[in-house]
């Protein structure tokens, strides 16, 4: 098995691992959004900024966004 062919399934196993985690924190994050209002925008910019790793947060904004769009 080859290096880029490993780099390639971890990334994809990351994914798999981390996707529920995401999801659930994608729609914790939106169900603040009543309760904020017009705050929760500059409030969910600065929750994505605290997550880490950076994959995983921008996982969980991929998920948000497909959360607002209703998909």
């Amino acid at each position: 098995m080859h290096d880029h062919d490993h780099e390639k399934n971890s990334r994809a196993d990351y994914h798999g691992t981390h996707r529920a985690r995401a999801v659930a924190e994608a729609e914790r994050l939106l169900a603040e959004r009543e309760r904020l209002g017009g705050r929760w925008l500059g409030w969910v910019a600065g929750e994505l900024y605290a997550l880490s790793p950076p994959q995983y947060a921008s996982m969980v904004r991929r998920e948000l966004q497909r959360l607002q769009e209703g998909g």
